[in-house]
């Protein structure tokens, strides 16, 4: 994936996105441009960070508010805060000022939790279109399929995979630079390396991206594939599955999910997700009240 060289390089703004993880480097890309346009402004690579006050960050946030949700919400003042601070370490404000200006709370709210619950009988229809597709575009989804959902990887992580990330003999995977740029490994089933293995074959042991673009003729180009191209591929098997409204990351969630349904305590699942706090952890589980009423029904009081 190419990235974008702002015209200003020492601009706060591009400072602050430019030290990020690939997998944080486009959502504060995108969390930027939203605040520049509601500045008034359509380069945010240019704009005076610098000159923003607690005036300014209180009505970004309420003009915020009006119009997204909380949790974008909530992601957009995140960047904001980072590109403040990182004016107050470029010598650009003072601590005072910058303290003042970064002083915009988070919204508070309670939301059903986006995404919807994946289970196995849908996954075994995507696989299928995989598996009656005879061309290398067919063994390279059935496996992108098997790590998303047996590994709950991130689009970003799936697509910084090298080949020599995975493990044959041991059936795992190790992810490096994750969001955070933490690094950890985790192990598969057989089930999902098999299918791993067999897009190997295809691919073949060149050294390079895991995963790559796969043309219409069948040919395939080792470069690393995109996050919006994982997107795509799954909008196209679910269309010919009869499914409709899966995300990439509706298979991360299904993840946690069956892993808290099999016991493993959160803070396991939470390593293995690669997530900095447990309480993001939870808000993965899409057990639904099935979950709650088997919790409720082992409170027996005799």
């Amino acid at each position: 994936m190419t990235l974008p060289h702002p015209a200003d390089a020492d601009n706060p703004a591009a400072v602050y996105r430019d030290s990020l993880s690939r997998g944080s480097y486009w959502a504060v890309h995108h969390s930027l441009q939203t605040v520049a346009g509601l500045l008034g402004s359509e380069d945010p690579w240019s704009y005076p960070w610098h000159e923003l006050r607690y005036r300014d960050t209180a009505r970004i946030r309420a003009r915020l508010v009006e119009s997204y949700a909380p949790a974008t919400v909530n992601k957009v003042l995140s960047a904001l805060r980072g590109v403040l601070k990182t004016c107050w370490r470029l010598g650009l404000v003072d601590s005072e000022t910058y303290a003042r200006a970064a002083d915009v709370s988070n919204v508070r709210a309670r939301v059903l939790p986006a995404g919807q619950g994946l289970g196995c009988e849908q996954v075994e229809k995507l696989l299928a279109t995989c598996v009656a597709d005879p061309s290398p575009a067919g063994r390279r989804d059935a496996a992108i399929f098997a790590v998303l959902y047996g590994g709950g990887l991130r689009r970003a992580e799936l697509c910084g995979l090298d080949l020599e990330d995975f493990g044959k003999d041991g059936c795992r995977l190790t992810i490096r630079s994750g969001k955070g740029r933490q690094d950890r490994r985790i192990f598969l089933h057989e089930d999902s390396c098999q299918l791993i293995r067999t897009w190997i074959a295809t691919r073949g042991e060149s050294g390079g991206p895991l995963f790559c673009p796969v043309s219409a003729a069948g040919t395939l180009r080792l470069t690393r594939l995109r996050g919006e191209a994982v997107r795509f591929i799954l909008q196209k098997r679910q269309r010919q599955a009869g499914l409709d409204g899966l995300t990439p990351h509706d298979f991360r969630r299904a993840f946690v999910s069956r892993l808290l349904d099999a016991g493993v305590d959160v803070f396991t699942v939470q390593k293995l997700a690669g997530h900095a706090d447990a309480k993001t952890t939870a808000r993965y589980d899409r057990r639904g009240d099935a979950a709650r009423r088997a919790a409720a029904a082992s409170l027996t009081l005799y």
